[in-house]
């Protein structure tokens, strides 16, 4: 007889919808109750194991807010930071169709994570340093960062202060707690944590705030950080932006079938919180406390903002080749902005009239600082940029190889110039 076998099989996750499928989300549950408990910030990690797996929210869908979570900000900042979502939108609708023209090369939108990144820079001190990835240009508009300068190192031109040297939407603002952005997704983990192990051993109070994509928890810069947070009680946050998608991956890919992002803090000792990502409330409230920890001595917190993607990875991307049109418009927990405007009008402190007064002052603030920054040059224009300065601000101190291309540069430059 022979014998059955019982060969294994290879698993490979996949979406639960595909093109032309109808977006289902009955997997995803809306809890019942609004948000587990808010323990002290100086508590036991252990204590927070069931907060990684649970969902913190403050603003229902319909407006009102309610739970331990409610971080009690007066009307005035909730304005803020609607307001900061605002800019943050139309920047980039601005942007994005500004590169559909070719005057710049490259663009990311944020659209439906608004609220992780303006909620994070409001919730934090000035002086603590932020480590972004590309999609959260909202912290640059919450902290005053002019737009113009922004714009100015999209289209790479004489008033990029990287002089054309860096990706457009890979900023550099030291002045504004913006680390620079790198584009291999995973470095600024490390980095971060790095940043809030000098903090403390100045003996300051900053702390640092580090930002990564579900899909970068699958490198190894994700599980160091974790270990060097863990060991060291470093004073940072890392926050895990769960926005379904890494490129055309479903977030499956990067074991997100298992347990959730989270939870990978609890094996490490590190307290954890999972948040409503589309709730500026809920984040708000989720920074201010692991914020408080770390600045206690508490260590660090993982938060795992759970939020989707609504649009394209970036200007190279079409997702209608890998997910269903407007799946984003049907995602359960709703509009960030919309969700913060539907709660200003519950309490009465918002209508009709001051938004569309808003859109306006917005819609101008953006064409204003777009046409100033388009005269200093864009991809469809000159840069107005030296090209003699690609060899600056690379090295500290310039390599023999790269002194020897300048100064032939400088003699073939001149020659051309004497010639006309």
């Amino acid at each position: 007889m022979s014998k059955k076998s019982n060969q294994s099989r290879l698993y490979v996750p996949e979406p639960p919808f595909r093109p032309g499928d109808k977006p289902d989300y009955s997997h995803i549950k809306v809890p019942a109750e609004m948000t587990p408990p808010r323990p002290d910030p100086m508590c036991d990690a252990h204590e927070t194991a069931a907060h990684a797996l649970g969902l913190i929210r403050v603003l229902r869908l319909t407006g009102e807010k309610e739970g331990p979570w409610d971080p009690n900000i007066n009307a005035d900042t909730l304005r803020a930071g609607l307001r900061f979502m605002m800019i943050n939108r139309a920047m980039d609708e601005r942007m994005f169709n500004m590169q559909r023209q070719g005057k710049l090369s490259f663009y990311m939108k944020s659209t439906g994570e608004e609220a992780i990144s303006v909620a994070m820079a409001m919730a934090l001190n000035d002086n603590d340093m932020i480590f972004p990835t590309y999609r959260q240009v909202g912290i640059l508009i919450a902290r005053g960062c002019p737009m113009q300068d922004m714009m100015c190192q999209l289209l790479s031109n004489k008033g990029d202060a990287l002089q054309g040297k860096s990706l457009p939407i890979l900023f550099s603002f030291k002045d504004y707690g913006f680390f620079s952005v790198s584009g291999n997704l995973g470095t600024q983990l490390i980095q971060g944590v790095g940043w809030g192990m000098a903090c403390a051993y100045k003996g300051t109070d900053d702390i640092a705030s580090v930002i990564t994509g579900e899909g970068a928890t699958a490198e190894g810069d994700f599980h160091y950080a974790l270990n060097f947070a863990s060991t060291y009680r470093a004073p940072c946050i890392i926050n895990v932006v769960n926005n379904q998608w890494a490129i055309s991956s479903f977030q499956g890919i990067a074991a997100g079938e298992g347990e959730t992002f989270a939870a990978r803090g609890t094996g490490y000792g590190l307290a954890t919180l999972r948040v409503d990502g589309n709730d500026f409330l809920a984040v708000y409230a989720a920074m201010q406390w692991a914020a408080e920890r770390a600045r206690r001595g508490g260590g660090a917190t993982v938060i795992e903002h759970f939020t989707y993607r609504k649009e394209g990875h970036s200007t190279s991307d079409d997702p209608t080749k890998y997910r269903p049109k407007n799946d984003g418009e049907v995602w359960p927990f709703g509009d960030p902005i919309e969700r913060l405007k539907a709660h200003l009008v519950k309490i009465k402190e918002w209508d009709d009239e001051r938004d569309e007064a808003l859109q306006k002052e917005i819609a101008d603030y953006i064409r204003s600082s777009y046409k100033a920054a388009e005269k200093l040059g864009s991809m469809a224009t000159e840069s107005g940029i030296a090209p003699e300065t690609m060899f600056e601000q690379v090295y500290e101190t310039i390599p023999s190889h790269l002194e020897a291309q300048r100064a032939e540069f400088m003699i073939e430059n001149a020659r051309k110039v004497g010639e006309e």
